[in-house]
């Protein structure tokens, strides 16, 4: 005798399960695109492409385009199908994971607009440089959760949460390191401004990309996760002396 058990997704109204997909690749398409976008934003940052990021800014428009198109489809899907249980629990985590890759996109937007300044200031040490690790490290925890995602895999999620700790520790060095440089030469503020934001833009996707992986850990488990999310970012406490002669 073969296993019938149903898996999440599997329904006798074939058209629920049409609309339960298009919203999987709907996601994974938005998705894609934040990644993308953000990938080629930190490249242009380190390439100091001022027109290159020009461009980037206005990849935003088709990630805010697909958030629309799935918060309608959500609440068509809501009101007509009135799913419950698991059904419930993936319609609601698509929508609430649409508004995370938005913001994802807007931050990774915001590293572009920043950029096209910055392109005009002298580089500043090796922080350009400390930013491309760290979003090398997001965009890697931003395709994981979406591969968990698609394939409802809530332990590669919890491996996306645990390397959100990391990302903040790397930001709290960064922070450090361009304080240091603001205090060695006012000249430096400007450009180190730009790039306390951009820093901090990239460690915001990487709270949303977390975010999503914890819809993924309720939408599979009907829990959240058993462990608290533990913060790492210390830039908000930290101190650094001036140099004394």
């Amino acid at each position: 005798m073969t296993d019938q058990t149903p898996i999440i997704g599997q329904h006798i109204v074939k058209s629920f399960d049409d609309e339960l997909n298009w919203l999987d690749n709907t996601i994974a398409e938005m998705g894609g695109l934040a990644e993308a976008q953000l990938a080629a934003a930190i490249d242009a940052l380190v390439r100091r492409d001022a027109e290159k990021a020009a461009e980037i800014v206005e990849w935003d428009k088709r990630i805010d385009a697909l958030e629309e198109e799935i918060n309608s489809f959500t609440v068509r899907v809501l009101a007509l199908r009135q799913p419950q249980a698991s059904d419930l629990r993936i319609t609601v985590a698509a929508l609430k994971s649409a508004g995370e890759l938005e913001r994802i996109g807007d931050y990774a937007k915001n590293v572009a607009k920043r950029t096209i300044t910055l392109a005009k200031t002298e580089p500043v040490g090796s922080a350009a440089n400390s930013i491309s690790r760290m979003g090398t490290m997001v965009q890697g925890m931003i395709k994981n959760v979406l591969d968990a995602y698609v394939s409802r895999d809530w332990q590669r999620a919890e491996g996306v949460r645990l390397r959100d700790e990391e990302v903040d520790q790397i930001h709290t060095s960064l922070f450090r390191e361009l304080l240091t440089y603001m205090m060695e030469d006012p000249r430096n503020i400007t450009a180190c401004t730009h790039l306390l934001f951009i820093a901090k833009n990239v460690e915001r996707i990487g709270d949303h990309t977390t975010n999503i992986a914890e819809h993924i850990h309720f939408m599979v488990r009907g829990e959240e996760p058993e462990t608290a999310r533990v913060n790492e970012d210390l830039s908000s406490y930290t101190v650094v002396e001036p140099k004394t002669s």
